[in-house]
């Protein structure tokens, strides 16, 4: 197999994480060709823009990105990159896995394994009319949920359960406040569910969910919710498997997806050398299920997990000493 992908190495420990995932990937022997492109600070600098045109066509026609942590700068004028790549591929899936991996900082060592897939394209996360009065008191912004990104989003979640064969979805919900929007998910992802017999669906408003993940998270396996309760559900299943160190994502449209580690890009620790790439090797490992590699994605995530248990280089977030080459290194050793 010959797959070229765009490869973004990011801000601050982006490029490090990125290049010590590009070596483990070289290791596996996949025939994997890289075109690197810029967005971000480094684009901005190089480039005078956060998301060069050259970047969006090296997406469009390679339709997979492996992208490392992008800073968008504070301040007005500037949007968020990830919102604007989102938008412009239609990436309206956002699919975060949490499992519990040994030898973490985590409170439930054994007992995570669950995924949560966000609506990615609307709801009020994506920011659409937004306007402050003219004197600074009120602020406003519009909710757009619509049946067709209900029904797409669910349909994916109800598809990804058949396909790794995870028997429930948890359709996530503030339909008994948010009777108009929240409301038509929820009806939509009734009429979906019943498509889907051989999978269990039940439903589950947003704050009990966030109890319940807390107290007992072994009861999900795949929660399926609007865009803004995605986004913070899925950073508390990352706190339930000891930190964003070890949450990959993916962003799945039709025609374009991009993986990604879903942390930040650590400006305080960048060019030390310390930074953890397990984020990022898991999203390639996302990145290979969808290349249709399932064996390789498994073989890069089982050696990852032998690393852990073996206390091998481990990076300083998780009591280690290692460095990033040294993690990554111990890693392909066992490819």
């Amino acid at each position: 197999m010959t797959q070229t992908i765009t490869v973004i190495r990011g801000d601050g420990i982006g490029p490090e994480i990125m290049d010590a995932t590009l070596g483990v990937l070289d290791t596996m022997n996949l025939g994997l060709q890289y075109e690197f492109a810029d967005a971000g600070l480094v684009a901005l600098e190089k480039h005078g823009e956060l998301l060069p045109a050259a970047t969006l066509d090296s997406i469009r026609k390679n339709r997979i990105a492996l992208k490392s942590p992008l800073t968008t700068p504070v301040g007005e004028g500037f949007s968020s990159i990830n919102v604007e790549l989102r938008k412009r591929f239609d990436l309206y899936a956002n699919v975060r896995p949490a499992k519990s991996f040994p030898n973490t900082k985590s409170r439930f060592p054994s007992g995570v394994d669950l995924i949560t897939v966000r609506e990615n394209t609307e709801g009020a996360y994506i920011g659409e009319g937004q306007q402050l009065s003219e004197d600074g008191e009120t602020a406003v912004l519009t909710q757009k949920v619509t049946r067709r990104g209900s029904e797409r989003i669910v349909r994916y979640a109800f598809e990804l359960a058949r396909r790794t064969g995870r028997k429930k979805v948890t359709v996530v919900h503030k339909a008994n406040i948010l009777k108009s929007t929240s409301g038509l998910f929820l009806k939509t992802a009734r009429a979906v569910a019943a498509e889907y017999p051989d999978i269990e669906c039940n439903e589950m408003i947003v704050d009990n969910t966030c109890m319940q993940l807390v107290m007992k998270p072994e009861q999900f396996d795949i929660i399926v919710t609007t865009n803004l309760f995605g986004d913070i559900i899925s950073d508390l299943c990352a706190g339930l498997v000891g930190g964003l160190g070890l949450a990959p994502g993916a962003n799945i449209g039709t025609d374009a997806a991009i993986f990604e580690a879903v942390h930040g890009s650590a400006p305080d620790i960048a060019g030390k050398g310390i930074a953890n790439p397990c984020a990022l090797l898991l999203g390639a490992a996302q990145m290979l299920d969808h290349l249709a590699l399932p064996e390789q994605a498994t073989r890069l995530r089982t050696a990852i997990v032998a690393t852990l248990e073996a206390k091998d280089s481990l990076t300083p977030d998780l009591g280690g000493s290692g460095t990033t080459q040294s993690f990554a290194k111990a890693i392909a050793g066992r490819l």
